[in-house]
């Protein structure tokens, strides 16, 4: 990725994702938070996938989205795939809630 300015690829930063105690059950050894290095939310996802592997498939689809029972927000605002991160953002990943 280049920036507009020419001046080459943006460095990734410094991010912590906060995952639901739900997901965390799926993958023994996984941390409820954890810090990466990322672009962007989809870069994220890869990071956490790195990690334990398969985590990005719980969390995206095939399109590539982020399943429809996901949440994601960073600093409070919901995000997508594309979302930038700023260095010390916070992601935080939620399941859905359904009620009837």
């Amino acid at each position: 990725m280049t920036e507009a300015n020419g001046t080459g690829p943006r460095p990734a930063s410094r991010v912590r994702v906060t995952l639901p105690d739900a997901l965390r059950r799926l993958f023994p050894g996984s941390e409820r938070a954890v810090w990466l290095d990322a672009r962007t939310v989809d870069e994220a996802l890869d990071a956490l996938d790195a990690r334990w592997q398969g985590m990005r498939d719980r969390l995206c689809d095939s399109r590539p989205a982020i399943r429809r029972h996901i949440r994601i927000f960073v600093n409070g605002d919901d995000a997508t795939l594309a979302t930038r991160l700023a260095p010390e953002a916070d992601i935080l990943v939620m399941t859905a809630m359904s009620g009837g």
